[in-house]
């Protein structure tokens, strides 16, 4: 949304605009830059007294790069996650990232393929970590350009146990609170679902970022994550030895 404001406003010059302005362009000593009115890029949303941010995607990737921190994976396996994410915690273990959509991505330490999370390019038992993080609650729904299935997200998670080895991590991320799709952007899933769906796992975290204001909630209960309309749900999950 931010982003549309400012576009739409790049050639409103307000009047509060034009002041700052010419008392700027009065301030200049020496001509370092060119400063045209026809360069203008007003960005009116910007001077707040705190720094906004998107509460799920800064909190759910800071929580996961603190888990490959403690974990110390040799490799770890994304699956469409966060490009943050994949390239911040290439600095310190290789990953290999996976997308619907590949991604162009040139770093160190980073992979970057094509993988359809319905039917994804690995053996059973084949990966020790892995993560999928704000991605299955929008599989299915058309918004990617997949094609359109209201159990794909099922299908996926099967998909993830499938390829997860025993003894292995899955740091697996949804929006939680009361179960509904928004279509066609994304499901929103309840405590119980999720738990439900990985029965076959063992669940050895949940952290549940509030939508509301306030910390990340380690070891959060079914009860607080019910409480939340649109929170954030992140689960850490091992497989077991059957």
């Amino acid at each position: 949304m931010r982003k549309l404001i400012k576009k739409a406003t790049r050639y409103i010059l307000t009047p509060f605009i034009l002041g700052d302005y010419w008392r700027f362009k009065i301030l200049i000593k020496k001509s370092r830059f060119k400063l045209s009115l026809k360069d203008s890029y007003p960005c009116v949303t910007d001077k707040t007294i705190k720094t906004g941010f998107d509460r799920h995607y800064v909190y759910h990737t800071a929580w996961a790069a603190r888990k490959l921190a403690e974990t110390k994976p040799a490799f770890h396996t994304d699956i469409s996650s966060s490009l943050y994410f994949s390239g911040i915690v290439s600095a310190f273990v290789p990953v290999k990232f996976y997308d619907y959509r590949p991604a162009e991505l040139s770093l160190s330490n980073l992979t970057s393929e094509r993988a359809d999370l319905l039917n994804l390019p690995f053996k059973d038992a084949s990966i020790n970590s892995l993560s999928c993080m704000h991605v299955v609650e929008h599989v299915g729904l058309g918004r990617y350009g997949e094609e359109i299935d209201s159990e794909a997200d099922l299908k996926a998670i099967g998909e993830l146990c499938r390829v997860l080895a025993t003894g292995g991590n899955i740091f697996f991320v949804v929006p939680v609170g009361q179960p509904r799709i928004e279509y066609n952007a994304h499901r929103i899933y309840s405590y119980e679902q999720i738990v439900g769906y990985f029965s076959k796992l063992s669940l050895k975290e949940f952290t549940l970022i509030p939508e509301n204001n306030g910390i990340m909630i380690s070891q959060a209960s079914k009860e607080q994550a019910d409480k939340e309309h649109y929170g954030c749900g992140c689960f850490w999950f091992v497989k077991t030895a059957v």
